[in-house]
């Protein structure tokens, strides 16, 4: 798993490649298990949660699949960096709608519940929370409702922040190695 030698800047980019897919991964299956969990109630998941599974699986394919092309060494470093910038703002739009109502949320607060009772207190929250709006899952008032419920979604924000500045990171580290990398000689046709 060596791939080509870049430096610094080469192991760089592959520790944050690796990185962002594990923290790409928990961001996934605790967002699953919400939309899981609200699916189970028969109800429709919010949109910050279906966005944030949707952006999250895309960027954890592009991370994979740009591993493995640094490793064969050809990946186009500055396609790279663009679609690291574009992910980048995928991902502060993430992090900023999932961190609207929990910027100021204390989850230590909130009641505390143990491991058997979080799927009761899950289920009560949810059926609160649409019983409130009509039918329609609200989600700053929803992910308030339990302790567990608002850990999981602080965890979920605090890996998008990260993700932020990791994919800030790639970036800076793809533009760098694309200004390095030597241009292919051309061949000579007349030879």
């Amino acid at each position: 798993m060596a791939g080509p030698d870049y430096g610094a800047l080469g192991a760089t980019l592959k520790s944050v490649r690796i990185l962002q897919s594990l923290s790409l991964i928990a961001v996934i299956g605790m967002t699953a298990n919400f939309i899981s969990m609200i699916v189970s109630n028969s109800q429709t998941p919010p949109s910050v949660l279906v966005g944030t599974l949707s952006v999250t699986c895309i960027a954890v394919i592009y991370c994979v699949i740009t591993f493995i092309l640094f490793l064969d060494n050809i990946l186009p470093f500055l396609i790279t960096t663009l679609i690291d910038s574009l992910l980048l703002i995928a991902l502060i739009v993430v992090a900023v709608t999932i961190g609207k109502p929990l910027s100021y949320l204390n989850c230590q607060a909130i009641g505390s519940a143990d491991d058997m009772g979080s799927a009761y207190d899950f289920t009560m929250s949810l059926g609160d929370s649409i019983n409130q709006n009509g039918g329609q899952i609200d989600y700053g008032t929803w992910v308030g409702m339990t302790k567990p419920t608002c850990l999981e979604t602080k965890s979920i924000w605090g890996l998008s922040i990260a993700l932020c500045v990791l994919f800030a990171f790639s970036s800076i580290c793809s533009i760098c190695l694309w200004r390095r990398k030597p241009a292919a000689a051309p061949n000579d046709v007349e030879k």
